[in-house]
Protein backbone atom coordinates (compact mmCIF):
# COMPACT_ATOMS: atom_id res chain seq x y z
CA UNK A 1 0.00 0.00 0.00
CA UNK A 2 2.76 2.18 0.26
CA UNK A 3 4.01 4.53 -2.32
CA UNK A 4 1.25 3.19 -4.14
CA UNK A 5 0.90 4.76 -7.98
CA UNK A 6 -2.72 5.80 -7.43
CA UNK A 7 -0.94 8.18 -4.24
CA UNK A 8 1.35 10.11 -5.84
CA UNK A 9 -0.48 10.76 -9.17
CA UNK A 10 -3.45 12.15 -7.00
CA UNK A 11 0.01 14.42 -4.91
CA UNK A 12 0.34 15.28 -9.14
CA UNK A 13 -2.64 16.30 -9.70
CA UNK A 14 -3.41 18.04 -6.99
CA UNK A 15 -0.06 19.59 -7.19
CA UNK A 16 -0.19 20.57 -10.94
CA UNK A 17 -3.98 22.21 -10.37
CA UNK A 18 -2.38 24.87 -7.65
CA UNK A 19 0.56 25.30 -9.87
CA UNK A 20 -2.30 26.87 -12.44
CA UNK A 21 -3.24 29.14 -10.19
CA UNK A 22 -0.41 30.46 -8.80
CA UNK A 23 1.77 31.67 -11.92
CA UNK A 24 -0.92 34.60 -12.79
CA UNK A 25 0.44 37.10 -10.45
CA UNK A 26 3.78 37.11 -11.56
CA UNK A 27 3.03 40.36 -13.33
CA UNK A 28 6.11 42.00 -11.92
CA UNK A 29 8.62 39.30 -12.97
CA UNK A 30 10.04 39.13 -16.73
CA UNK A 31 7.77 36.58 -18.56
CA UNK A 32 10.79 34.63 -20.06
CA UNK A 33 11.63 33.64 -16.61
CA UNK A 34 8.05 32.40 -15.34
CA UNK A 35 8.03 30.75 -19.34
CA UNK A 36 11.47 29.29 -18.35
CA UNK A 37 10.47 28.11 -15.06
CA UNK A 38 6.86 26.28 -16.17
CA UNK A 39 9.13 24.55 -18.91
CA UNK A 40 11.76 22.92 -16.32
CA UNK A 41 8.73 22.04 -13.99
CA UNK A 42 6.74 20.43 -17.00
CA UNK A 43 9.66 18.22 -17.57
CA UNK A 44 9.97 17.34 -14.19
CA UNK A 45 6.18 16.37 -14.31
CA UNK A 46 7.29 14.50 -17.70
CA UNK A 47 9.78 12.48 -16.27
CA UNK A 48 8.60 11.92 -12.67
CA UNK A 49 5.46 10.09 -15.35
CA UNK A 50 8.02 8.09 -16.86
CA UNK A 51 9.57 6.97 -13.36
CA UNK A 52 12.91 8.32 -13.58
CA UNK A 53 12.76 10.17 -10.83
CA UNK A 54 17.07 11.39 -10.83
CA UNK A 55 15.95 13.62 -14.41
CA UNK A 56 12.74 14.79 -12.47
CA UNK A 57 14.12 15.97 -9.47
CA UNK A 58 16.74 17.82 -11.38
CA UNK A 59 14.31 19.81 -13.47
CA UNK A 60 12.27 20.56 -10.23
CA UNK A 61 15.82 22.50 -9.01
CA UNK A 62 16.08 24.03 -12.03
CA UNK A 63 12.04 25.55 -11.50
CA UNK A 64 13.39 26.14 -7.91
CA UNK A 65 16.28 28.18 -8.38
CA UNK A 66 13.99 30.82 -10.70
CA UNK A 67 11.12 31.06 -8.45
CA UNK A 68 13.52 31.90 -5.38
CA UNK A 69 14.95 34.49 -7.44
CA UNK A 70 11.57 35.68 -8.08
CA UNK A 71 10.33 35.64 -4.70
CA UNK A 72 7.74 33.17 -6.48
CA UNK A 73 6.95 31.59 -2.87
CA UNK A 74 3.73 29.77 -3.90
CA UNK A 75 5.41 28.15 -6.80
CA UNK A 76 8.94 27.25 -5.26
CA UNK A 77 6.54 25.53 -2.20
CA UNK A 78 4.76 23.39 -4.79
CA UNK A 79 7.60 22.48 -6.71
CA UNK A 80 9.44 21.52 -3.60
CA UNK A 81 6.37 19.57 -2.40
CA UNK A 82 7.04 17.67 -5.78
CA UNK A 83 10.85 16.93 -5.54
CA UNK A 84 10.18 15.76 -2.33
CA UNK A 85 7.87 12.92 -4.07
CA UNK A 86 10.69 12.03 -6.75
CA UNK A 87 13.02 11.80 -3.77
CA UNK A 88 10.75 9.36 -2.11
CA UNK A 89 9.98 7.16 -5.06
CA UNK A 90 13.98 7.18 -5.58
CA UNK A 91 14.20 6.10 -2.08
CA UNK A 92 16.07 8.91 -1.02
CA UNK A 93 14.20 9.19 2.26
CA UNK A 94 16.26 11.91 4.23
CA UNK A 95 16.30 13.97 0.91
CA UNK A 96 12.45 13.80 0.62
CA UNK A 97 12.19 14.87 4.46
CA UNK A 98 14.06 17.91 3.62
CA UNK A 99 12.29 18.95 0.43
CA UNK A 100 8.88 18.51 2.62
CA UNK A 101 10.32 20.44 5.84
CA UNK A 102 11.08 23.21 3.06
CA UNK A 103 7.63 22.82 1.73
CA UNK A 104 5.83 23.03 4.80
CA UNK A 105 8.00 26.43 6.25
CA UNK A 106 6.72 27.74 3.18
CA UNK A 107 3.58 26.96 3.18
CA UNK A 108 3.18 27.92 6.96
CA UNK A 109 4.87 31.13 6.22
CA UNK A 110 2.32 32.35 3.75
CA UNK A 111 -0.42 30.56 4.95
CA UNK A 112 -1.71 28.08 2.51
CA UNK A 113 -3.06 25.53 4.34
CA UNK A 114 -3.91 23.72 1.31
CA UNK A 115 -0.09 23.23 0.53
CA UNK A 116 0.38 22.72 4.38
CA UNK A 117 -2.16 19.45 3.57
CA UNK A 118 -0.06 18.13 1.03
CA UNK A 119 3.28 18.34 2.64
CA UNK A 120 2.24 17.05 5.77
CA UNK A 121 0.64 13.83 3.53
CA UNK A 122 4.25 13.77 1.73
CA UNK A 123 5.97 13.26 5.43
CA UNK A 124 3.50 10.77 6.65
CA UNK A 125 4.56 8.60 3.65
CA UNK A 126 8.48 8.76 4.26
CA UNK A 127 7.50 8.68 8.04
CA UNK A 128 5.55 5.15 7.12
CA UNK A 129 8.71 4.13 4.56
CA UNK A 130 11.02 4.62 7.55
CA UNK A 131 8.98 2.45 10.17
CA UNK A 132 8.68 6.43 11.82
CA UNK A 133 5.17 5.31 13.12
CA UNK A 134 4.87 7.40 16.60
CA UNK A 135 5.75 10.84 13.68
CA UNK A 136 3.36 9.40 11.11
CA UNK A 137 0.31 9.18 13.81
CA UNK A 138 0.94 12.53 14.75
CA UNK A 139 1.17 14.06 11.61
CA UNK A 140 -1.53 12.06 10.20
CA UNK A 141 -3.78 13.32 13.53
CA UNK A 142 -2.91 16.82 12.56
CA UNK A 143 -3.83 16.47 8.92
CA UNK A 144 -7.01 15.79 9.46
CA UNK A 145 -8.24 17.34 11.66
CA UNK A 146 -7.42 20.43 9.80
CA UNK A 147 -8.40 19.22 6.42
CA UNK A 148 -11.91 20.95 7.32
CA UNK A 149 -9.80 24.61 7.32
CA UNK A 150 -8.70 23.91 3.57
CA UNK A 151 -10.40 24.22 0.06
CA UNK A 152 -10.32 20.31 -0.22
CA UNK A 153 -13.03 19.91 2.16
CA UNK A 154 -15.49 17.06 1.14
CA UNK A 155 -13.76 16.87 -2.33
CA UNK A 156 -12.08 14.18 -3.63
CA UNK A 157 -8.52 15.28 -2.39
CA UNK A 158 -10.90 15.04 0.58
CA UNK A 159 -10.89 11.12 0.46
CA UNK A 160 -7.33 10.85 -1.24
CA UNK A 161 -5.96 12.02 2.12
CA UNK A 162 -8.14 10.44 4.23
CA UNK A 163 -7.23 7.44 2.81
CA UNK A 164 -3.09 8.51 2.82
CA UNK A 165 -3.34 8.24 6.09
CA UNK A 166 -5.60 5.46 7.21
CA UNK A 167 -2.65 3.64 6.15
CA UNK A 168 -0.85 4.74 8.86
CA UNK A 169 -3.55 3.48 11.61
CA UNK A 170 -3.31 0.18 9.74
CA UNK A 171 0.01 -0.55 9.46
CA UNK A 172 0.16 0.42 13.38
CA UNK A 173 -3.21 -2.13 13.88
CA UNK A 174 -5.20 0.60 15.04
CA UNK A 175 -8.10 -1.46 13.45
CA UNK A 176 -11.14 1.01 15.41
CA UNK A 177 -9.67 3.78 14.05
CA UNK A 178 -9.31 2.47 10.39
CA UNK A 179 -12.82 1.55 10.49
CA UNK A 180 -13.59 4.73 11.61
CA UNK A 181 -12.33 7.03 9.06
CA UNK A 182 -13.05 4.69 6.38
CA UNK A 183 -16.35 4.63 7.27
CA UNK A 184 -16.28 8.75 6.39
CA UNK A 185 -14.28 8.24 3.30
CA UNK A 186 -16.61 5.79 1.64
CA UNK A 187 -19.60 8.15 2.22
CA UNK A 188 -18.18 10.83 1.02
CA UNK A 189 -16.76 8.56 -2.08
CA UNK A 190 -19.95 7.16 -3.06
CA UNK A 191 -21.49 11.15 -2.84
CA UNK A 192 -18.45 12.21 -5.08
CA UNK A 193 -18.47 9.05 -7.40
CA UNK A 194 -14.99 8.89 -6.21
CA UNK A 195 -14.20 5.43 -7.96
CA UNK A 196 -10.74 5.55 -6.76
CA UNK A 197 -11.06 6.24 -3.45
CA UNK A 198 -13.91 4.01 -2.64
CA UNK A 199 -11.20 0.99 -4.03
CA UNK A 200 -8.79 2.14 -1.90
CA UNK A 201 -10.95 2.20 1.22
CA UNK A 202 -13.13 -1.00 0.55
CA UNK A 203 -9.86 -2.78 -0.09
CA UNK A 204 -8.25 -1.36 3.79
CA UNK A 205 -11.35 -2.60 5.72
CA UNK A 206 -11.37 -6.08 4.02
CA UNK A 207 -7.72 -5.89 5.03
CA UNK A 208 -8.36 -4.88 8.72
CA UNK A 209 -11.22 -7.97 9.13
CA UNK A 210 -8.86 -10.39 7.47
CA UNK A 211 -6.71 -9.30 10.52
CA UNK A 212 -9.27 -9.92 12.84
CA UNK A 213 -9.96 -13.57 11.03
CA UNK A 214 -13.31 -12.51 10.19
CA UNK A 215 -12.54 -14.05 6.33
CA UNK A 216 -15.94 -13.94 4.75
CA UNK A 217 -16.69 -10.11 5.68
CA UNK A 218 -12.85 -9.69 4.69
CA UNK A 219 -13.80 -10.96 1.61
CA UNK A 220 -17.12 -9.02 1.26
CA UNK A 221 -15.10 -5.83 1.37
CA UNK A 222 -12.29 -7.27 -1.18
CA UNK A 223 -15.10 -8.07 -3.74
CA UNK A 224 -16.78 -4.65 -3.42
CA UNK A 225 -13.46 -3.51 -4.13
CA UNK A 226 -12.97 -5.79 -7.12
CA UNK A 227 -16.63 -5.15 -8.63
CA UNK A 228 -16.24 -1.58 -9.01
CA UNK A 229 -12.42 -2.33 -10.57
CA UNK A 230 -13.59 -4.62 -13.21
CA UNK A 231 -16.64 -2.52 -14.14
CA UNK A 232 -15.34 0.89 -14.01
CA UNK A 233 -12.32 2.61 -16.58
CA UNK A 234 -10.03 3.07 -13.69
CA UNK A 235 -6.67 5.04 -13.98
CA UNK A 236 -3.60 2.59 -12.59
CA UNK A 237 -5.64 -0.21 -11.78
CA UNK A 238 -2.27 -2.61 -11.22
CA UNK A 239 -1.77 -1.93 -7.95
CA UNK A 240 -5.67 -2.02 -6.21
CA UNK A 241 -5.92 -5.33 -8.38
CA UNK A 242 -2.55 -6.92 -7.68
CA UNK A 243 -3.35 -5.84 -3.64
CA UNK A 244 -7.24 -6.92 -3.44
CA UNK A 245 -6.34 -10.48 -5.21
CA UNK A 246 -3.40 -10.85 -2.96
CA UNK A 247 -5.66 -10.45 0.64
CA UNK A 248 -8.40 -12.42 -1.19
CA UNK A 249 -6.13 -15.24 -1.82
CA UNK A 250 -4.43 -14.62 1.55
CA UNK A 251 -8.38 -14.98 3.03
CA UNK A 252 -8.41 -18.61 0.86
CA UNK A 253 -5.53 -20.05 2.31
CA UNK A 254 -6.64 -19.36 6.23
CA UNK A 255 -10.00 -21.09 5.06
CA UNK A 256 -7.96 -23.98 3.63
CA UNK A 257 -9.26 -23.21 -0.12
CA UNK A 258 -5.48 -23.84 -1.50
CA UNK A 259 -6.64 -24.45 -4.89
CA UNK A 260 -8.75 -21.12 -5.21
CA UNK A 261 -6.01 -18.69 -3.82
CA UNK A 262 -3.43 -20.59 -6.39
CA UNK A 263 -5.37 -19.80 -9.02
CA UNK A 264 -5.64 -15.74 -7.88
CA UNK A 265 -2.20 -15.70 -7.63
CA UNK A 266 -1.39 -17.10 -10.97
CA UNK A 267 -3.68 -14.58 -12.56
CA UNK A 268 -1.37 -11.83 -10.45
CA UNK A 269 1.55 -13.01 -11.76
CA UNK A 270 0.29 -13.41 -14.98
CA UNK A 271 -0.60 -10.19 -15.41
CA UNK A 272 2.95 -8.57 -14.36
CA UNK A 273 5.48 -7.12 -16.33
CA UNK A 274 8.99 -7.60 -15.70
CA UNK A 275 9.21 -4.61 -13.27
CA UNK A 276 5.88 -5.04 -11.69
CA UNK A 277 7.64 -8.57 -10.23
CA UNK A 278 9.48 -6.22 -7.97
CA UNK A 279 6.29 -4.75 -6.52
CA UNK A 280 5.92 -6.07 -2.69
CA UNK A 281 2.40 -7.17 -2.90
CA UNK A 282 3.86 -9.34 -6.66
CA UNK A 283 6.67 -11.01 -4.42
CA UNK A 284 4.30 -11.95 -1.67
CA UNK A 285 2.17 -13.27 -3.83
CA UNK A 286 5.22 -15.57 -4.93
CA UNK A 287 5.80 -16.68 -1.04
CA UNK A 288 1.79 -17.10 -0.61
CA UNK A 289 1.77 -19.40 -4.05
CA UNK A 290 4.41 -21.57 -2.50
CA UNK A 291 2.86 -22.03 0.72
CA UNK A 292 -0.37 -23.04 -0.95
CA UNK A 293 1.60 -25.52 -2.89
CA UNK A 294 3.25 -26.84 0.13
CA UNK A 295 -0.23 -27.34 2.49
CA UNK A 296 -1.17 -29.43 -0.90
CA UNK A 297 1.96 -31.74 -0.22
CA UNK A 298 3.11 -30.61 -3.79
CA UNK A 299 6.87 -29.86 -2.55
CA UNK A 300 8.26 -29.40 -6.36
CA UNK A 301 5.94 -26.57 -7.36
CA UNK A 302 6.64 -25.25 -3.61
CA UNK A 303 10.64 -25.14 -4.07
CA UNK A 304 9.83 -23.69 -7.28
CA UNK A 305 7.85 -20.98 -6.52
CA UNK A 306 9.91 -19.80 -2.94
CA UNK A 307 12.70 -19.96 -5.40
CA UNK A 308 11.41 -17.57 -7.56
CA UNK A 309 10.26 -15.57 -4.52
CA UNK A 310 14.02 -15.53 -3.38
CA UNK A 311 15.14 -14.58 -6.70
CA UNK A 312 13.13 -11.63 -6.55
CA UNK A 313 13.42 -10.32 -3.34
CA UNK A 314 17.60 -10.86 -3.79
CA UNK A 315 16.85 -7.76 -7.11
CA UNK A 316 14.86 -5.98 -4.86
CA UNK A 317 17.00 -5.26 -2.34
CA UNK A 318 20.04 -5.06 -4.59
CA UNK A 319 17.59 -2.12 -6.35
CA UNK A 320 16.34 -0.55 -3.39
CA UNK A 321 16.83 0.14 0.70
CA UNK A 322 14.99 -2.05 2.68
CA UNK A 323 11.66 -0.44 3.51
CA UNK A 324 9.25 -3.56 4.01
CA UNK A 325 5.73 -2.37 4.68
CA UNK A 326 4.20 -3.30 7.78
CA UNK A 327 1.14 -4.80 6.11
CA UNK A 328 3.14 -7.87 4.25
CA UNK A 329 5.70 -7.70 6.77
CA UNK A 330 3.70 -9.95 9.23
CA UNK A 331 2.60 -12.09 6.16
CA UNK A 332 6.37 -12.09 5.22
CA UNK A 333 6.99 -13.56 8.74
CA UNK A 334 4.26 -16.16 8.92
CA UNK A 335 4.81 -17.66 5.21
CA UNK A 336 8.59 -17.83 5.58
CA UNK A 337 8.09 -19.62 8.70
CA UNK A 338 5.69 -22.30 7.02
CA UNK A 339 7.60 -22.93 3.89
CA UNK A 340 10.73 -23.56 5.85
CA UNK A 341 9.14 -26.14 8.23
CA UNK A 342 7.87 -27.73 5.14
CA UNK A 343 10.69 -27.68 2.79
CA UNK A 344 12.22 -29.38 5.74
CA UNK A 345 9.77 -31.95 5.60
CA UNK A 346 10.95 -32.39 2.30
CA UNK A 347 14.03 -32.62 2.42
CA UNK A 348 13.76 -35.72 5.04
CA UNK A 349 12.02 -37.59 1.89
CA UNK A 350 15.57 -37.49 0.16
CA UNK A 351 17.39 -40.66 0.77
CA UNK A 352 19.71 -40.84 -2.64
CA UNK A 353 22.42 -38.43 -3.31
CA UNK A 354 25.35 -38.84 -5.34
CA UNK A 355 27.65 -37.04 -3.23
CA UNK A 356 26.50 -38.87 0.42
CA UNK A 357 30.47 -38.23 2.31
CA UNK A 358 30.24 -34.38 1.30
CA UNK A 359 26.73 -34.05 2.16
CA UNK A 360 27.13 -35.88 5.54
CA UNK A 361 29.97 -34.13 6.52
CA UNK A 362 27.62 -31.11 5.89
CA UNK A 363 24.68 -32.05 7.67
CA UNK A 364 27.30 -32.74 10.49
CA UNK A 365 28.75 -29.36 10.55
CA UNK A 366 24.74 -27.99 10.12
CA UNK A 367 23.73 -30.25 13.11
CA UNK A 368 26.92 -29.04 15.41
CA UNK A 369 25.66 -25.39 14.60
CA UNK A 370 21.80 -26.11 15.29
CA UNK A 371 22.82 -27.90 18.39
CA UNK A 372 24.45 -24.64 19.54
CA UNK A 373 21.31 -22.48 18.60
CA UNK A 374 19.05 -25.13 20.06
CA UNK A 375 21.08 -24.77 23.14
CA UNK A 376 21.13 -20.97 23.29
CA UNK A 377 17.71 -20.69 22.31
CA UNK A 378 16.57 -23.60 25.38
CA UNK A 379 19.01 -21.13 27.64
CA UNK A 380 16.40 -18.10 26.51
CA UNK A 381 13.41 -19.77 26.34
CA UNK A 382 14.26 -21.04 30.35
CA UNK A 383 14.63 -17.37 31.31
CA UNK A 384 11.78 -15.76 29.60
CA UNK A 385 9.77 -19.37 31.10
CA UNK A 386 10.66 -17.96 34.42
CA UNK A 387 9.95 -14.70 34.06
CA UNK A 388 6.43 -15.63 32.47
CA UNK A 389 5.43 -17.48 35.73
CA UNK A 390 7.16 -14.93 38.14
CA UNK A 391 4.81 -12.49 35.98
CA UNK A 392 1.52 -15.53 36.50
CA UNK A 393 1.82 -15.63 40.23
CA UNK A 394 1.99 -11.52 40.56
CA UNK A 395 -1.03 -11.55 37.72
CA UNK A 396 -2.50 -14.12 40.58
CA UNK A 397 -2.16 -12.72 43.91
CA UNK A 398 -2.20 -9.00 43.24
CA UNK A 399 -5.51 -7.32 44.35
CA UNK A 400 -6.99 -5.00 41.26
CA UNK A 401 -6.26 -1.32 42.02
CA UNK A 402 -8.72 0.93 42.94
CA UNK A 403 -9.27 4.05 40.49
CA UNK A 404 -11.98 6.13 41.43
CA UNK A 405 -14.46 6.90 39.11
CA UNK A 406 -13.57 11.15 39.67
CA UNK A 407 -9.82 10.34 38.50
CA UNK A 408 -10.96 8.42 35.13
CA UNK A 409 -13.94 10.26 33.87
CA UNK A 410 -11.66 13.49 34.39
CA UNK A 411 -9.21 11.66 32.42
CA UNK A 412 -11.48 10.44 29.66
CA UNK A 413 -13.50 13.42 29.32
CA UNK A 414 -10.73 15.06 27.58
CA UNK A 415 -11.22 12.78 24.17
CA UNK A 416 -15.05 12.01 24.69
CA UNK A 417 -18.01 13.96 25.36
CA UNK A 418 -19.93 12.32 27.45
CA UNK A 419 -21.42 12.28 31.49
CA UNK A 420 -19.54 10.54 34.46
CA UNK A 421 -21.82 8.52 35.46
CA UNK A 422 -22.13 6.77 31.85
CA UNK A 423 -18.50 6.31 31.75
CA UNK A 424 -18.51 4.80 34.89
CA UNK A 425 -21.39 2.26 33.89
CA UNK A 426 -19.35 1.34 30.80
CA UNK A 427 -16.41 1.29 33.18
CA UNK A 428 -18.23 -1.30 35.51
CA UNK A 429 -19.59 -3.43 32.60
CA UNK A 430 -16.31 -4.06 31.41
CA UNK A 431 -15.70 -4.89 35.00
CA UNK A 432 -18.85 -7.40 35.03
CA UNK A 433 -17.81 -9.14 31.59
CA UNK A 434 -14.77 -9.71 32.83
CA UNK A 435 -15.01 -11.41 35.82
CA UNK A 436 -18.36 -13.57 33.98
CA UNK A 437 -15.20 -14.76 30.90
CA UNK A 438 -17.36 -12.54 28.00
CA UNK A 439 -13.74 -12.67 26.46
CA UNK A 440 -13.98 -16.22 26.19
CA UNK A 441 -16.56 -16.39 23.63
CA UNK A 442 -15.92 -16.74 19.85
CA UNK A 443 -18.28 -13.96 18.85
CA UNK A 444 -16.63 -11.72 21.32
CA UNK A 445 -15.73 -8.30 19.46
CA UNK A 446 -16.11 -4.27 19.70
CA UNK A 447 -20.04 -4.28 18.48
CA UNK A 448 -20.81 -7.08 21.31
CA UNK A 449 -19.30 -5.98 23.93
CA UNK A 450 -20.63 -2.52 23.04
CA UNK A 451 -23.70 -3.84 23.05
CA UNK A 452 -23.57 -5.47 26.61
CA UNK A 453 -22.70 -2.41 27.94
CA UNK A 454 -25.30 -0.34 26.27
CA UNK A 455 -23.02 2.09 24.47
CA UNK A 456 -21.49 2.27 20.86
CA UNK A 457 -18.51 1.14 19.19
CA UNK A 458 -16.55 4.55 18.84
CA UNK A 459 -16.88 5.71 23.11
CA UNK A 460 -16.10 1.89 24.11
CA UNK A 461 -12.57 1.76 21.91
CA UNK A 462 -12.10 5.14 23.69
CA UNK A 463 -12.64 4.31 26.92
CA UNK A 464 -10.49 1.11 26.69
CA UNK A 465 -7.49 3.20 24.49
CA UNK A 466 -7.89 5.51 27.77
CA UNK A 467 -8.28 3.85 30.65
CA UNK A 468 -7.00 -0.05 29.85
CA UNK A 469 -4.17 2.29 27.94
CA UNK A 470 -4.57 0.02 24.57
CA UNK A 471 -6.38 -0.55 21.81
CA UNK A 472 -9.11 -2.90 22.19
CA UNK A 473 -7.73 -5.83 20.03
CA UNK A 474 -4.67 -5.49 22.59
CA UNK A 475 -7.45 -5.58 25.39
CA UNK A 476 -8.60 -8.29 24.27
CA UNK A 477 -6.02 -10.68 23.35
CA UNK A 478 -4.78 -9.86 26.93
CA UNK A 479 -7.01 -11.14 28.45
CA UNK A 480 -7.42 -14.40 26.88
CA UNK A 481 -3.59 -14.79 27.18
CA UNK A 482 -3.52 -14.25 30.31
CA UNK A 483 -6.46 -16.48 31.11
CA UNK A 484 -4.46 -19.33 29.19
CA UNK A 485 -1.35 -19.07 31.21
CA UNK A 486 -3.04 -19.27 34.35
CA UNK A 487 -5.30 -22.02 33.63
CA UNK A 488 -2.78 -24.18 31.34
CA UNK A 489 -0.52 -23.65 35.04
CA UNK A 490 -3.47 -25.08 37.23
CA UNK A 491 -5.15 -27.53 35.56
CA UNK A 492 -4.05 -30.69 34.16
CA UNK A 493 -6.67 -31.50 32.09
CA UNK A 494 -6.62 -28.32 30.50
CA UNK A 495 -3.34 -29.11 29.41
CA UNK A 496 -3.52 -32.40 27.86
CA UNK A 497 -6.04 -30.86 25.50
CA UNK A 498 -4.58 -29.79 21.47
CA UNK A 499 -3.46 -26.65 20.88
CA UNK A 500 -6.69 -26.20 18.35
CA UNK A 501 -8.90 -27.12 21.02
CA UNK A 502 -7.68 -24.78 23.63
CA UNK A 503 -7.65 -21.73 20.98
CA UNK A 504 -11.21 -22.86 20.71
CA UNK A 505 -11.87 -22.70 24.08
CA UNK A 506 -10.17 -19.25 24.76
CA UNK A 507 -12.16 -17.58 21.99
CA UNK A 508 -9.82 -18.22 18.83
CA UNK A 509 -10.91 -19.09 15.40
CA UNK A 510 -7.86 -21.14 14.86
CA UNK A 511 -4.29 -22.39 16.42
CA UNK A 512 -2.54 -20.04 14.18
CA UNK A 513 -3.84 -17.05 15.74
CA UNK A 514 -3.58 -18.60 19.34
CA UNK A 515 0.11 -19.58 19.00
CA UNK A 516 0.66 -15.90 17.31
CA UNK A 517 -0.99 -14.20 20.10
CA UNK A 518 1.04 -16.69 22.35
CA UNK A 519 3.71 -15.89 21.81
CA UNK A 520 3.48 -12.05 21.41
CA UNK A 521 2.11 -11.67 25.00
CA UNK A 522 4.76 -14.31 26.20
CA UNK A 523 7.73 -14.81 23.76
CA UNK A 524 7.38 -18.62 23.98
CA UNK A 525 5.42 -20.71 21.75
CA UNK A 526 1.93 -22.55 23.58
CA UNK A 527 3.21 -25.92 23.24
CA UNK A 528 7.23 -25.01 24.91
CA UNK A 529 5.06 -23.76 27.84
CA UNK A 530 3.00 -26.58 28.37
CA UNK A 531 5.70 -29.32 28.02
CA UNK A 532 7.57 -26.86 30.72
CA UNK A 533 4.88 -26.63 33.25
CA UNK A 534 4.18 -29.99 32.84
CA UNK A 535 7.65 -31.08 33.26
CA UNK A 536 7.94 -28.47 35.98
CA UNK A 537 4.85 -30.39 38.10
CA UNK A 538 5.95 -33.96 37.32
CA UNK A 539 9.18 -33.12 39.00
CA UNK A 540 7.82 -31.54 42.11
CA UNK A 541 5.31 -34.71 42.15
CA UNK A 542 8.40 -36.36 42.83
CA UNK A 543 10.03 -34.52 44.93
CA UNK A 544 6.65 -34.80 47.36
Amino acid sequence: MILSRTRFLFFFSISYCILLGVGVHSITAQKSEIDTAQEFFEKGRSYYRKENYKESVAYYKNAEEIFKKLGEEKSLCLTSTLKGHAYMMNDQNQKALDAYYTSLAIAQKIGDLDQEAIANSGLVLVYKKTNQFDKALKVSRKTLQSIDQTSFKDTKIHVDIITTNVEVYLDTERYDSVVYYADQGIAMSKILNHKEGLIDLYIKKGVVFYYQEDYEQSLDYLYKAEKILQNNNINNRFYPTVNSNYFVASCYYQQQLYDKAINRLLLTIKASDKNDLLKLPVRQSHLLLANCYAAKKDFEQSTYWHAKYSSLNEAYQKRKDQTVNKIYEKEAQQLEDGIKVLQSQRNKDKTRTTYAYGIAGLLLGCLVILVVLYKRKQRSNQRIFNELLQQITALETKEKEVVTVKETTKEIAKEVVIDEDTVNEILKGLDRLERQEFFLRSDCNLRTIAKKVKTNATYLSKIINLHKKKNFNDYLNELRIDYALKRLKNDKKFRAFSIKSIATEIGYKSDYSFAKHFKTRTGLNPSYYIKKIAKQEHTRDQLV
